[in-house]
């Protein structure tokens, strides 16, 4: 089968992430990040003929790579389905396809989405602010910083960009969107340009655009969305294998992989014992080697923890 092209997207600890699933050449799986494809292409190689693999993305590009493992020698062992991985349960549930045995989630921005301008993710280029993960519905990067007020703004910033100057930014985004607004990459990066500190240019419009794109996404919600669901769709002794990219994401993942909760601590019986429905498979998160550091350097900020599904039962919400 054709290995997926690296300057689309370079699939960050690829074998730690196959590790981590604990592969069995049978198994059913799910890839709720296919990005470029380079995880579910491992995936898929790794799988017999009564395996398969369920990958998710919402991306109209992620689609059309995945037309390659669809054209491929195990087209009969993958299944692409373009949702938001905040409808796991739902969208494995009308497939049949649940319980599974692992889960990956390769959370962030691909590679490619990173190097398309028009997408607007990236500090790097101009181009419009749009930073939607589906270019097809909802508001903008743009929409937010035009539409959204001074105090929203600032509760962005601060919560979700961990920006100091928090409210200073949102009043300069304010006091700078009259005539035609704030459209593009340039556009915001001058009107900010007076909160940005010296030397340190990058970093901080790395967390203000964090913050727009989160917001824009919604990330933050989706992300415990899909973790509480994984539980449900994941058989007994299956692995979950998250991989994070910034401290926010791989808060949520640490507590409720320890906890079974997102705050606050473990809930226990009667008899003491944890009611969880995940076991923590090792205490301190996967980095990257240097090796691949040297090759991909958006492995850098990268943290894999793994999970494994335990026999407590979760009662359903309703």
């Amino acid at each position: 089968m054709e290995t997926p092209n690296a300057t689309y997207h370079r699939p960050v600890m690829l074998q730690e992430c196959l590790d981590g699933l604990d592969l069995q050449l049978n198994g059913r799986y799910v890839d709720v990040t296919f990005g470029g494809g380079g995880h579910s292409w491992a995936i898929l190689e790794r799988l017999g003929p009564e395996g398969h693999l369920y990958s998710f993305d919402q991306d109209a590009d992620a689609e059309r790579q995945a037309q390659r493992l669809l054209a491929g020698p195990r087209a009969d062992r993958f299944t692409f389905i373009r949702a938001n991985f905040g409808e796991l349960q739902a969208e494995l549930e009308r497939r049949s396809a649940a319980p599974v045995d692992g889960l990956l989630a390769d959370l962030g921005v691909s590679s490619y989405q990173f190097d398309t301008p028009e997408r607007g993710f990236s500090t790097r280029f101009d181009g419009p602010l749009d930073m939607r993960m589906n270019p097809d519905e909802g508001p903008t990067a743009a929409d937010v910083v035009n539409e959204y007020g001074e105090a929203e703004l600032h509760r962005i910033f601060g919560m979700y960009g961990e920006v100091t100057n928090a409210r200073t930014l949102a009043k300069a985004v304010v006091q700078s969107r009259g005539g035609r607004g704030i459209e593009t990459i340039a556009d915001l990066k001058k009107a900010i340009a007076s909160c940005t500190p010296r030397g340190k240019e990058n970093k901080y419009l790395a967390q203000v655009f964090q913050a727009l794109r989160i917001e824009v996404n919604n990330e933050l919600t989706v992300l415990e969305a899909m973790l509480e669901q994984a539980a449900q769709v994941l058989r007994p002794g299956g692995r979950l294998v998250v991989m994070s990219y910034h401290s926010l994401e791989d808060r949520l993942v640490k507590n409720y992989l320890g906890t079974g909760k997102f705050f606050g601590e473990v809930d226990k019986d009667l008899f003491g014992n944890p009611q969880k429905p995940f076991e923590v498979l090792m205490r301190k998160p996967v980095t990257a080697s240097e090796e691949e550091l040297q090759l991909n350097n958006r492995a850098r900020s990268a943290k894999l923890r793994v999970g494994v599904r335990n026999d407590f039962v979760i009662k359903p919400k309703h």
